[in-house]
């Protein structure tokens, strides 16, 4: 039972319903809580108050039962008068309207109700015969008589040779008990409503700083705090007392807010030393690189006697000298795109572009399959930017693709135009041994390599995809990466230029 009960609560909410907001659990829990309450206030009332009008009746009828069961004389009718006992007993003041009397003295039986003009009536053959199935004796009981006579409390009582029935209708009783239920239920009605719609209010003038610190709380949500660590955002109080739990919590949220926002700065002035002290060295190493890469040279070129062995050692510094000048410069990129310099606008036709480095590739990794595929018209593949940098990108996409994957890859460039978007779409897929899914995230963090699940022919500094990232997003674009085993697709959205 219990674990139907837990499914039961982790159901989901069908589409369209209005959402299960604290505000709305208060005010429904408070509504019902008051209109159970007033149902057994009106209960209550109601049987109260029909049990003391049952008494009440009860004893009305033991007191006709014994004023009624008189002595014999009594009922003996005045001389020269046809009148039967009931009617003298029924006729006689003092008698309530609506009273049944049945007297039998063994040979006759006279029956007889008052009705409510103060008039004796006969009783009915078929009430009568309803009130004598129900006539027994003992306390007051009630009898169902029917017709327009209805419900009523009855006694019997006997006397040698006599016995009286006396019965007093319970429909006044009724009827005071159903207006006095039609009241309360009224009153209460307008009690409950009255009462919700003030707890709606104050419930919402309640919960408002609440609902403030959950506004507050999504504004910072939707803040680039990986690039920006400006976080002025607080929470207003909104007249909450301190003291309060909802003060407290407001109170709280803003010191929270606080140590963030230390925090992201100290962050963020520590990656601003590390960017300045990488672009400082990398623009101090590129004279010294410089003229370690021309006296090799010039040292190569000069020294016709040299040894083989120094000849390979002039090579192997030229090379490297090389390979840290390339280093240095990406460096420097990253450095000043991360200062956030403007780069070069002028328009770019991008399948041009593309088609350029496809066939460096082609030349560089003569072991792949590569293929090309432009879907866009060349207006509609044109977009505003630094095309050296652009060529860049494409050609570190397309450098990845031959480093990671082993030779036989097939690698496929296409280019289309999104006309609803406004972008330029390139992707840069292989069926390779594709990337791990623990790695995915990092591939375009700086340094990262995705050597575990890609064969890795030749050195990477780990900066290609990074620099891509930072040049697509200074263009105002997205890069972005998926794909799984077997599969990896690297997708570049650049805004079109205008028309």
């Amino acid at each position: 039972m219990r674990e139907r009960w837990r499914r039961l609560r982790r159901r989901p909410r069908p589409p369209g319903a209005r959402p299960r907001t604290l505000r709305r659990r208060l005010v429904v829990t408070v509504a019902s809580v008051v209109t159970l309450i007033s149902l057994v206030i009106c209960v209550g009332s109601v049987l109260t108050l029909r049990t003391v009008l049952m008494d009440q009746l009860d004893q009305r009828v033991r007191t006709a039962i014994g004023r009624t069961a008189g002595p014999a004389p009594a009922l003996r009718a005045p001389p020269g008068q046809d009148v039967s006992p009931v009617e003298m007993i029924l006729a006689a003041p003092g008698t309530e309207a609506g009273m049944v009397l049945v007297i039998s003295d063994g040979r006759e039986l006279h029956a007889g109700y008052l009705d409510r003009d103060s008039a004796v009536r006969p009783l009915p053959d078929e009430q009568l015969e309803r009130l004598l199935a129900a006539a027994e004796p003992g306390p007051v009981h009630g009898a169902d008589l029917g017709g327009e006579l209805g419900g009523y409390r009855v006694a019997l009582a006997t006397t040698p040779g006599s016995a009286f029935l006396v019965g007093l209708p319970t429909r006044p009783a009724d009827t005071a008990v159903l207006q006095l239920a039609v009241t309360i239920a009224a009153v209460s009605a307008v009690g409950v409503a009255v009462l919700v719609a003030f707890a709606a209010g104050y419930i919402r003038f309640a919960l408002r700083p609440l609902e403030s610190v959950a506004r507050t709380a999504a504004r910072v949500a939707d803040l680039p705090l990986d690039r920006d660590a400006a976080l002025g955002e607080r929470v207003t109080a909104g007249g909450a007392d301190p003291g309060t739990e909802t003060g407290q919590v407001i109170a709280a949220f803003n010191r929270m807010l606080g140590h963030i926002e230390r925090s992201l700065t100290a962050r963020q002035a520590s990656e601003d030393k590390v960017r300045r002290f990488v672009a400082d060295a990398s623009h101090e190493l590129r004279t010294p690189l410089s003229a370690i890469r021309g006296y090799s040279e010039l040292t190569r070129r000069m020294g016709e006697g040299l040894p083989a062995d120094a000849v390979y050692a002039l090579d192997r510094i030229e090379a490297e000298t090389v390979r840290m000048t390339a280093l240095v410069e990406d460096l420097l990129l990253l450095a000043r795109l991360d200062e956030g310099r403007e780069l070069e606008r002028r328009t770019v036709s991008l399948p041009r572009l593309v088609i350029d480095a496809v066939n460096d590739a082609r030349v560089a990794g003569g072991g792949h399959r590569w293929l090309l595929e432009i879907d866009a018209e060349p207006a509609e593949a044109t977009v505003l930017g630094d095309a050296h940098r652009l060529q860049q990108v494409v050609a570190n996409l397309l450098s990845n693709a031959r480093v990671h994957t082993p030779p036989g890859t097939r690698v496929t460039v296409g280019l289309r135009g999104d006309r609803a978007a406004g972008t330029v779409v390139l992707t840069v897929s292989d069926d390779g041994p594709g990337i791990a899914p623990e790695q995915r995230d990092a591939v375009f963090e700086r340094f990262t390599r995705a050597d575990g699940s890609r064969a890795r022919a030749t050195g990477s500094t780990g900066l290609g995809l990074a620099i891509v990232r930072a040049v697509v997003r200074a263009h105002g674009g997205e890069a972005d990466l998926a794909g799984g085993p077997g599969a990896t697709v690297f997708t570049v959205r650049l805004p079109a230029a205008p028309a």
